[in-house]
């Protein structure tokens, strides 16, 4: 069974690995396993975390040789969780719920679950209250953007924008600023003053974000040397959040 089929049949996700597993069952996740599969040369290790879990959530074991056979492939982590993902909240609902100083960051046509799960990694560390996202967007709760984010996609809240939504107008509405950052950009990093409630704007490598954006937000700029003019999307993020942070 592919996991997009899983994760539209089903509306759950896969998480896997001991680090992750912790973030899931943490008091503040807000994407829970409600069960999970582990090498039976792993179920020592994990006894205390598995012994605080709620008795209603099983907990399958099997040598690695069968769970590589049912997975259908080696797992090297030895551990896997299936959760059922939350409802959206929708962008409206999600930005109301912001306190009066509060960070947001918005995600256009991010297609790499590798750079999703850096963003959201980011997003957590440096206090972002929410994320949203374009139908663009890749799935947070896809398996590899979980693991590479360390478990913050189960964290952060997120919600992803109507098809039709017009995104700086719900942050107008909610009274963000919305800051563009791209290589372009009218004022450089370390200019920027950071408004109470601030939305950096994050576009995918290459086209960065759509001119009908940047036109319609103020636009901030990492200064680099000469003949080099970006970061990856997940580096360039944590620069911006640790500024606006």
């Amino acid at each position: 069974m592919r996991e997009r089929d899983l994760a539209g049949r089903e509306g759950g996700f896969i998480a896997e690995g001991e680090v992750v597993l912790r973030v899931a069952l943490s008091a503040d996740a807000r994407c829970r396993p409600s069960s999970l599969l582990v090498a039976e040369n792993r179920l020592a290790r994990l006894q205390p975390l598995i012994a605080d879990l709620d008795p209603a959530i099983p907990v399958y074991a099997a040598s690695p040789a069968v769970m590589d056979a049912i997975v259908g492939f080696p797992m090297h982590r030895g551990i896997l969780a299936f959760g059922a993902r939350p409802p959206d909240p929708g962008a409206a609902a999600l930005l109301a719920r912001a306190p009066a100083r509060a960070l947001v960051m918005v995600l256009i046509g991010i297609a790499n679950h590798d750079n999703m799960g850096g963003l959201f990694r980011n997003a957590a560390a440096f206090g972002v209250h929410a994320v949203l996202f374009d139908h663009t967007c890749c799935d947070p709760l896809y398996r590899k953007a979980i693991r590479v984010s360390v478990g913050a996609s189960l964290k952060v809240p997120f919600a992803r924008l109507d098809e039709d939504e017009d995104v700086i107008d719900r942050l107008a509405a909610a009274g963000f600023t919305p800051l563009a950052l791209s290589p372009a950009g009218a004022a450089p990093i370390a200019q920027l003053a950071r408004p109470a409630r601030a939305a950096i704007l994050l576009g995918a490598e290459g086209p960065g974000l759509p001119e009908a954006i940047l036109a319609r937000c103020r636009t901030v700029a990492i200064p680099m040397a000469a003949g080099w003019d970006s970061l990856n999307v997940a580096a360039a993020s944590a620069i911006i959040l640790h500024a606006l942070a």
